[in-house]
């Protein structure tokens, strides 16, 4: 009987397709949505469709048929769905959700692919008489009783696969933000996995039936029932849950820490950091990372950071992929970035991914969150000196929103009311604004358009303003190609500029700019091959654009002599590939690729001296003039970026890596810490790019499932072409810098330890670093060396770095919090004694960077007050009561020196020598 009914599919079927293959049709379809179009061919052609209305929910199509069979234009017009079909005689189309009816089941059909995934397949008979009302039945049954069954993929009776690769997104139903940490689970199979930070997902799972389940912290949970027929995508929209429960374990991403193939990554929860106890009550992102090991400052209130011995401008900020050159208002007492604002941040101060470059030392990877499509919604805190404010909008529900953010301070009134004269004429203020727009256009694509504005002005007397400012402008398309594969396209601007207007009197008036921007073009792409590789690949573009300074004179009486600086320009291009994919259970390898090129360009006049010859005017042969975009002089080089992990235990892992790096751009400071005057210049002739190398090791371990994590990392850096000046040298608004600068070796090295506790009342985090930092300029000729030519303590070597950041919760309203800060001394040129000469007196230095300035440590400690947790209210408040360097320790922030009655005198400076209160007031709507 089976084999008769088996003979009589096989005939209607041949004349069913050879009837087929003499109807030619030719169709077109104008912007027409699925079902649309599904309805326009039964009215043209005759055939009749059964399907699910649900089933057609697809984009809209426009695509012209000239003269196709019927099996043609329906593999065409679901080739990127999941929908499959099955023709019947008399012209009869069966829609299928992912699934394929068979007319003769293929012999491997009931074949397992594994014995661990027998019970997640299950196979029924279909009577294909019947086979329509089963189908609109059951998902009707479904759909009636809400029953989560969801098809994902679309079975392909060519294919051999037996697994397929899910993946999606997870959202919050409230806030329509990613959900990260959340935890996934495939029922009966023991495979999982966590979203990351965006809420995405990828997980290899079994062809089959199978029940998925996902949790975390303050999320309510769901299951799913699924059928997977092939590679899929599978979103979440979940609700948030206020149950108060007796005890909380976060189980989502717990083991990222020793899972991770990267070492040497930072990752900062901003939403974690309100409680913080921060000088002036101001949140800070940045100031929250010079609290983990590896990342430092050259002193309190000092500008810039640095990450494992290297440079201020050697880290790479940016923010929605636009370079930040400045980072800081006050002059470094506060975070340039808004913390409201702000996503997740990552930090990485090991292994580079292969996509970023141009900086040696470290990358700040910070995103602005996307606003909320679904309500309005906002958030803001009030300080002593500061406010924030910042709000969302859907613009279009569940498709677009806009997010705008600003800040700033009103510290005048601390000015005037100080006792001293001098200063109560003084202004010092800033203000920061971002918006970001970001529109969903359909499921495959969506586009982010992100906007920054910032600006300093700062004056001790009426007659001199300084300020500095940031712009940085982004734009940035995601493309899904399919399932496995997805692209962005990205351009993004930045600008930093500074100006001095000095306005005292007639004689010396003058205004002093100085001015860089950059432009970014990228291009990246994401293929995910199978569970085992995923790939990033793409190719950059950076244009720079420096205006080295000018001063001109206010007015005409003025005595200042105006000077114009040549524009220098430059041009980094770079191609890069890096593919993170796992051995074993146990060994998983990240390998990159980045080659980058550099070309200085024209329009400029490059000065040539002899060569092995210092450079100065006695050694200069000429002067070369390059027209407009004719390059100067090209520099390039692989960049090589490894790292492995393995697990010594399921809960133990090492990890190491080795990385390489070009930096064509410099600063020019001849100050001890970073300042908003440090001007930056591009590589040309005679100033060659910064190299980098670092090796790095690490075991990484997790006690008590995550609750305790502990890290031991060290590293070993080696810096090539590193520039520093030359003892007097004048820097700023010099056309011939390179005869004040010098470029030699650096190298640092050290072990970073980190105990942190993630759970439970009491919860916080400990780091510990050992470090130093040594430069070497060893010329042949004596100008061309600095202490003998031998390796000195950098600006910034300071070899003991403590962190201590506590916070226990007494409940769920009330929680203490305390830093505790220990650094030692920062290296000073000490003056040791007088000399004579030609009847004059001078002052003998010692060999530079050669004595410490004293300790520094800080006490700061808050008391945090949460408004209750009704779900129902306008507004969730937070009060921060906070006292910065509680023991009232006067740090000093640099050493000077000073004659005085013929003798030297030398003298402490510090930023905040007494005790701090703040209160600060936060409340979200």
């Amino acid at each position: 009987m089976k084999f008769k009914l088996s003979v009589c599919l096989l005939l209607s079927f041949y004349c069913s397709f050879a009837q087929n293959e003499k109807d030619k049709i030719t169709l077109s379809f104008d912007n027409l949505s699925m079902k649309e179009a599904v309805v326009h061919i039964q009215e043209t052609t005759g055939y009749r469709f059964f399907y699910v209305d649900d089933w057609l929910d697809l984009d809209p199509i426009s695509k012209n048929y000239n003269q196709v069979s019927i099996l043609d234009l329906l593999n065409d017009l679901f080739e990127d769905s999941s929908i499959n079909y099955y023709i019947m005689e008399g012209k009869k189309v069966v829609l299928t959700k992912g699934s394929i009816i068979y007319d003769v089941l293929p012999e491997t059909f009931f074949v397992l692919p594994q014995k661990e995934f027998q019970d997640s397949i299950m196979v029924a008979e279909i009577d294909t008489e019947d086979i329509l009302p089963i189908l609109q039945g059951q998902d009707q049954e479904l759909a009636k009783n809400n029953i989560g069954v969801v098809k994902i993929g679309k079975e392909d009776k060519n294919s051999a696969k037996r697994f397929a690769i899910l993946t999606g997104y997870a959202i919050n139903t409230k806030t329509q933000r990613p959900i990260s940490d959340l935890a996934l689970l495939i029922k009966g199979t023991g495979k999982g996995t966590t979203t990351n930070a965006q809420g995405f997902y990828t997980i290899q799972v079994p062809l089959g039936i199978h029940q998925i389940e996902v949790s975390a912290l303050g999320i309510q949970g769901e299951q799913k029932k699924i059928i997977v027929y092939g590679d899929g995508q599978l979103d979440f929209e979940l609700a948030e849950s206020f149950e108060v429960l007796d005890e909380v374990v976060v189980e989502g991403n717990r083991n990222r820490n020793v899972e991770q193939t990267i070492g040497g990554v930072l990752q900062i929860e901003v939403k974690e950091i309100k409680t913080i106890p921060l000088v002036l009550g101001e949140r800070d992102i940045f100031k929250v990372a010079t609290t983990l090991p590896g990342v430092t400052t050259a002193g309190e209130g000092a500008a810039g950071f640095n990450v494992r011995g290297g440079k201020t401008d050697q880290n790479l900020i940016l923010l929605d992929y636009a370079v930040l050159y400045n980072p800081s208002h006050f002059f470094g007492l506060f975070s340039a970035i808004n913390p409201f604002t702000s996503n997740n941040v990552n930090i990485y101060k090991g292994n580079i991914p292969a996509e970023h470059g141009g900086r040696l030392s470290s990358v700040f990877d910070i995103h602005t969150k996307d606003g909320n499509d679904q309500k309005f919604s906002g958030e803001a805190s009030i300080g002593p000196v500061t406010g924030n404010l910042t709000l969302e909008t859907p613009v279009i529900k569940d498709k677009s929103s806009l997010l705008v953010g600003g800040r700033a301070t009103y510290s005048n009134w601390i000015l005037r009311s100080l006792k001293e004269e001098s200063l109560k004429d003084s202004e010092a203020s800033f203000f920061d604004v971002i918006a970001k727009y970001n529109h969903k256009i359909n499921n495959n694509n969506d586009v982010k358009v992100m906007g920054y504005y910032s600006k300093d002005a700062f004056n001790i007397t009426r007659d001199s303003v300084y300020s500095y400012s940031n712009r940085s402008f982004s734009l940035q398309w995601n493309h899904k190609f399919n399932d496995n594969s997805k692209g962005a396209l990205i351009f993004a601007n930045s600008q930093y500029k500074f100006d001095i207007n000095f306005d005292a009197n007639s004689v010396n008036d003058f205004d002093l700019k100085y001015n860089i921007e950059e432009s970014l073009f990228k291009f990246k792409m994401k293929y995910l091959v199978g569970a085992t590789h995923n790939f990033d690949y793409g190719f950059s573009g950076k244009l720079y654009q420096v205006k080295p300074g000018s001063i001109e004179p206010l007015r005409n009486e003025s005595v200042v002599d105006p000077i114009f600086l040549p524009r220098e320009k430059g041009l980094e291009t770079a191609v890069f590939i890096s593919d993170d994919f796992k051995i074993n259970e146990k060994l998983s390898i990240n390998a990159g690729f980045r080659y980058s090129l550099y070309a200085a360009l024209g329009k400029s006049s490059q000065r040539i001296y002899e060569d092995d010859e210092p450079k100065n005017e006695n050694t200069l042969i000429e002067t070369k003039v390059f027209d407009d975009n004719e390059v100067i002089k090209t520099y390039g080089g692989a960049e090589a970026r490894l790292s492995a992990r393995y697990f010594l235990t399921p809960s133990l892992s090492v990890k190491a890596s080795y990385n390489n790096t070009y930096q064509y751009v410099h600063t020019l400071s001849n100050n001890t810490t970073a300042s908003p005057t440090d001007t930056w210049k591009l590589s040309d002739i005679n100033i060659k790019p910064q190299r980098a190398d670092q090796f790095a090791l690490g075991f990484h371990k997790n006690v008590n499932d995550g609750e305790y994590e502990l890290s031991i990392e060290s590293y070993y850096k080696k810096f090539n072409n590193i520039l520093d000046y030359k003892t007097g040298a004048d820097l700023l608004l010099n056309e011939a810098i390179e005869t004040t600068v010098l470029q030699g070796q650096g190298k640092s090295y050290g072990v970073e330890l980190l105990m942190r506790k993630n759970n439970g009342r009491l919860n916080g985090w400990l780091g510990y670093t050992y470090s130093r930092s040594l430069i070497k300029f060893d010329g042949t000729f004596e100008e061309e060396r600095i202490n003998g030519g031998q390796f000195f303590s950098s600006n910034f070597d300071k070899p003991h770095d403590l962190s201590l950041v506590t916070n226990y919760k007494f409940n769920r309203r009330f929680s203490l919090s305390a830093n505790f800060v220990y650094q030692t001394g920062r290296p000073v040129t000490y003056p040791i004694g007088n000399y004579v000469y030609e009847g004059k007196e001078y002052t003998f230095y010692s060999d530079r960077n050669k004595f410490r300035i004293p300790d520094y440590y800080r006490l700061d400690v808050s008391f945090n007050i949460e408004g209750n947790h009704k779900i129902k209210k306008f507004a969730h408040s937070f009060w921060n009561i906070s006292i910065y360097n509680v023991l009232g320790r006067n740090n000093p922030y640099s050493v000077f020196f000073v004659t005085e009655n013929g003798q030297i005198k030398a003298y402490k400076s510090s930023i905040f020598s007494i005790p701090i209160p703040t209160i600060t007031y936060n409340f979200k709507f």
